[in-house]
């Protein structure tokens, strides 16, 4: 366990009069409301909140210009901690702080500050199961405690509330206002313990773009928990006014003056990993939440801003591949980003939507490869190999399967660690927040961005649930080359759903629907896993002749399977036919 300067002060909220300061008063933007104003329900109870709030000038200027006066600014939206990181090379540090945009923008040499701070939690993580995390900082003779919340739907914005402390130990009471009300009578009874600390070099910035500031501030040093240590080398962007996709504009100039990687993982994330000792996690995307009469313009930002979301959390276990989850998740995160692109081909042409969705799939081809050899090695090869103990040659085929998953994760983390991926990943986010599709639709099909969502909810959702239908017609007798194609139906039906059944989410049609759609895609996934066996069996016999007999017992394994999966699989198609769309008329009469 770490040490502080002092136990942890335990107290109840009436314990002390000391009040909690919003980060810096000064600042445009006071994080004391982040997540205020999202749980309030009494009317008016944000309105100083937002009066607090960054605002998106540049970008609500540049969007009105274009568009009918009645779709919505993008200003409206309160702002805690707006920020994002870029990974470099720690021998890159001082090239970057030479970059022609900070030369060029900077309002001066900068400040330096060592910062010392220790995240602190329960014996149990029950403030990081919960999404939080307690840190005190220590910034010359300066002590400041800061609770912050993680990303909830949005990759930049994150609560984030600081008070002034005495020590590095920190005060629960001046934390408990922040903290979910369920939480809090747990916390009064379970003792805070130091987690981890970080050791940070930090030289902070002021720039000014045209439109906005943010403070660049060059991050090096490292995490430490017990034995092990973790070093830091980013460089971390933070918005102090104007618009957000400012941070995307500066991102982007310093990705074109070297290499770095995109990220939003918080040091905070880091350290816990490594005082448990394990990789990052991949996490599924969180469940979207539309009501049912928001715009088409809001849900397209609703949808996009949850895929990009997605696809950074799942970068960091995929760069670091102890854990295949991460290649997998990355994988999903960009079928659901191109399937969102797709979706909103139906509003009008979209030239820069052939871009993204370009790079998209030129990653998602490079992770392939990492995926099907996770499956074989994982789990179809052992599993194989328990079942049949008087089969020689797995072994043999293991070591060789091996190389080459080693092979294909090489290429995976080549595509990653690429130039081509972080630029995709900035233009994508940059694109997202000033919401650059308005600027590329035909001026008569602008007004359909200000319809109902539900409406274009159940055109869309009615014409991919038919092809389905269409392509499975006399699903007995249908080829594996056809299984396929109805997969692929169902996942883009499945990736709609996600994305629209949510506009439905109080019937219980949609819910039951949705139960039956995930499982269709589940056992045709698991049917296509079996077809993909046999491409991959090819490549290794040439390359581990002595396990010959093994590989075709996995072969003859799995010809076996597909033909015993087909009843079930049967049965599966016919409940989800039978499945009434949520979107019917029935349905809404429910």
């Amino acid at each position: 366990m770490l040490k502080s300067d002092a136990p942890p002060s335990h107290k109840t909220p009436s314990a002390r009069g000391g009040t909690p300061v919003p980060k810096d008063s000064k600042r445009t933007q006071h994080a004391a409301g982040f997540l205020r104003q999202g749980e309030s329900g009494e009317p008016g109870a944000g309105s100083t909140l937002i009066a607090d709030a960054v605002v998106d000038q540049e970008a609500s200027q540049s969007a009105t210009s274009t568009l009918e006066p009645s779709l919505p600014s993008l200003a409206t939206r309160p702002a805690g901690e707006i920020e994002f990181k870029l990974l470099v090379d720690a021998d890159r540090m001082a090239h970057f702080n030479a970059a022609p945009v900070i030369a060029a923008n900077a309002r001066n040499k900068g400040t330096r500050k060592h910062l010392k701070s220790v995240y602190y939690d329960t014996p149990e993580r029950m403030l990081r199961r919960n999404g939080l995390s307690l840190r005190v900082r220590q910034n010359g003779a300066r002590f400041v405690q800061t609770v912050k919340t993680d990303a909830a739907d949005d990759p930049l914005r994150r609560g984030e509330w600081e008070a002034n402390v005495t020590s590095l130990a920190p005060d629960l009471a001046l934390a408990m206002p922040f903290i979910p009300e369920k939480l809090r009578s747990q916390l009064e009874t379970q003792p805070l313990e130091a987690v981890f600390t970080a050791d940070i070099h930090r030289r902070a910035r002021m720039i000014d773009l045209p439109s906005g500031t943010v403070e660049i501030a060059f991050d090096q040093g490292e995490l430490t928990a017990g034995d092990r240590s973790l070093p830091v080398s980013e460089i971390e962007l933070e918005l102090k006014s104007g618009s957000a996709s400012t941070i995307y504009d500066l991102a982007l100039r310093l990705a074109e003056h070297g290499a770095v990687k995109p990220s939003i993982r918080t040091k905070s994330a880091r350290g816990f990993d490594l005082a448990a000792g394990r990789p990052p996690s991949a996490r599924r995307p969180r469940k979207l939440r539309l009501d049912p009469s928001v715009t088409l313009d809001e849900a397209f930002a609703t949808i996009l801003r949850s895929c990009f979301l997605h696809l950074l959390q799942s970068l960091p276990a995929a760069e670091d591949g102890r854990n295949p989850e991460g290649v997998h998740q990355l994988r999903v995160a960009l079928r659901r980003l191109r399937s969102a692109l797709d979706l909103m081909r139906s509003v009008g042409a979209l030239d820069n939507l052939d871009a993204l969705r370009l790079e998209a799939k030129w990653l998602a081809q490079d992770l392939s490869a990492a995926r099907d050899w996770d499956v074989f090695q994982l789990e179809t090869l052992p599993t194989i190999a328990r079942a049949c103990p008087s089969i020689a040659g797995f072994d043999a085929l293991g070591r060789v399967a091996a190389e080459c998953r080693s092979d294909a994760y090489r290429k995976a983390h080549h595509a990653l660690a690429d130039r081509r991926c972080a630029v995709f990943l900035i233009n994508l986010g940059g694109w997202i927040e000033t919401r650059g599709w308005r600027n590329h639709i035909a001026a008569e099909d602008l007004g359909r961005l200000i319809e109902p969502a539900v409406n274009f909810a159940q055109r869309t959702l009615s014409e991919q649930h038919a092809k389905v239908l269409k392509r499975g017609r006399r699903f007995k007798s249908l080829s594996v080359e056809e299984l396929h194609r109805v997969r692929l139906a169902t996942k883009r039906l499945r990736y709609l759903g996600e994305f629209l059944l949510p506009l439905f989410a109080d019937r219980k049609s949609a819910r039951k629907f949705s139960r039956r759609l995930a499982g269709l895609q589940e056992e045709l996934g698991a049917f296509n896993d079996m077809a993909v066996t046999a491409p991959l069996l090819d490549g290794l016999g040439a390359e581990a002749p002595d396990s010959a007999i093994a590989a075709a017992a996995i072969a003859g394994w799995q010809a076996r399977a597909s033909v015993g999966v087909q009843p079930s699989l049967q049965k599966t198609w016919r409940g989800f036919t039978a499945a009434r769309v949520p979107w019917s008329r029935q349905a809404q009469q429910d």
